[in-house]
């Protein structure tokens, strides 16, 4: 479920290495991966994203990292022990200077570590030199030509695309952000945004509610600005799905000017 996804022109699977980590709040584990690899990805920016592969810190089996795009298809030939882990994050930041780049993850379960799935396992576990294989995906962000300003939500699993997009956003095009996080302590101050962008912050306080619930609920109950703009949503799928629908029938936006994508269903693992 997602709105048609800008694929890169050209692409590889990227054998790359742990270079670093830090925790910027609670539920966030930011690891820069780099290597001589890195030339070979291409920069679309915004929501771009790629799966990552990497073996579950927990498994003491060595794993087979692909290294093609026909990745499926060389694990299938592999035993189940040996197949890696395998996500889709978005690119935080690109570090060029060090041929390396971010990606942001959410701790899921952060204060359960023994129900705490592979990829927050991974990311704690991560140390320099750490190998992983990386396949770029593309990137769904495309604002609508003549928007006067733009529309983000998402939950937290949105939140490094999130501040990507704000980042690289044209000076003309500022931004309404809605965005759920797990706690108030993951708010964050320094943001970089267009001039007159407003960043509603949501924290759950209900540490049992389906994530994307509050900025769905949000988004229906706020006035928006006046003008044309663009939306881009996305997170838990019900909560992409209802935004889009919401907007569609109660504001009259057309589908057009509206991309979104589902990055998890609640209660299930998502690549």
């Amino acid at each position: 479920m997602a709105s048609r996804i800008q694929r890169p022109r050209k692409r590889q699977m990227l054998s790359l290495t742990v270079q670093g980590s830090e925790q910027p709040s609670p539920h966030f584990m930011t690891v820069t991966l780099g290597g001589e690899d890195v030339q070979h990805l291409e920069r679309a920016g915004f929501d771009q994203a790629g799966r990552l592969f990497f073996a579950d810190p927990d498994d003491a089996t060595e794993v087979f990292l692909p290294t093609s795009e026909r990745w499926i298809l060389q694990l299938t030939l592999q035993g189940g022990k040996q197949r890696p882990r395998v996500r889709t994050y978005s690119i935080r930041r690109f570090r060029p200077e060090a041929s390396a780049f971010d990606i942001e993850i959410s701790l899921h379960a952060a204060d359960s570590p023994n129900s705490a799935g592979p990829g927050t396992r991974w990311a704690r576990a991560a140390e320099p030199g750490t190998r992983v294989a990386f396949l770029d995906e593309g990137h769904s962000y495309t604002p609508t030509p003549g928007a006067a300003w733009q529309l983000l939500v998402g939950d937290e699993s949105a939140l490094p695309a999130i501040l990507a997009i704000l980042e690289q956003s044209a000076a003309n095009l500022p931004a309404e952000v809605f965005l759920e996080v797990p706690s108030s302590d993951d708010i964050r101050s320094d943001i970089t945004a267009p001039p007159g962008s407003n960043v509603h912050w949501l924290p759950r306080t209900d540490v049992g509610a389906k994530p994307g619930a509050l900025a769905l609920d949000a988004v229906k109950q706020v006035r928006l600005p006046d003008g044309h703009f663009y939306a881009w949503t996305a997170g838990e799928s019900s909560m992409a799905t209802g935004i889009r629908r919401h907007l569609v029938r109660e504001r009259y936006v057309p589908k057009s000017d509206i991309s979104f994508r589902g990055y998890f269903s609640y209660g299930r693992a998502s690549l």
